[in-house]
């Protein structure tokens, strides 16, 4: 088994809320590879993570739910996965 690369692109609750803290947050709780912030439209940012995980089945709702759970996070979704 190898290494699955997981990209996810999460949104903030707010225009105001700062996405480089929001990205050390899920850093001290998972393995991030690489990020970039993206404009989208009105002041709206999105912060898209690279994770990289171990290949074991079940992994992305852990993945899913332990960046829910951070505060200042509105939505999470996997925009692509492969194997590494």
């Amino acid at each position: 088994m190898g290494d699955v690369g997981i990209e996810i692109k999460i949104m903030a609750s707010s225009p105001e809320i700062d996405l480089e803290q929001i990205k050390n947050k899920i850093s001290e709780k998972l393995n991030v590879q690489d990020y970039r912030i993206e404009p989208l439209a009105f002041g709206l940012k999105a912060l898209i993570v690279l994770i990289v995980v171990p290949d074991k089945s079940g992994k992305m709702d852990e993945i899913e739910n332990t960046i829910k759970s951070i505060e200042g996070v509105e939505s999470v979704e996997i925009l692509n996965t492969s194997l590494i």
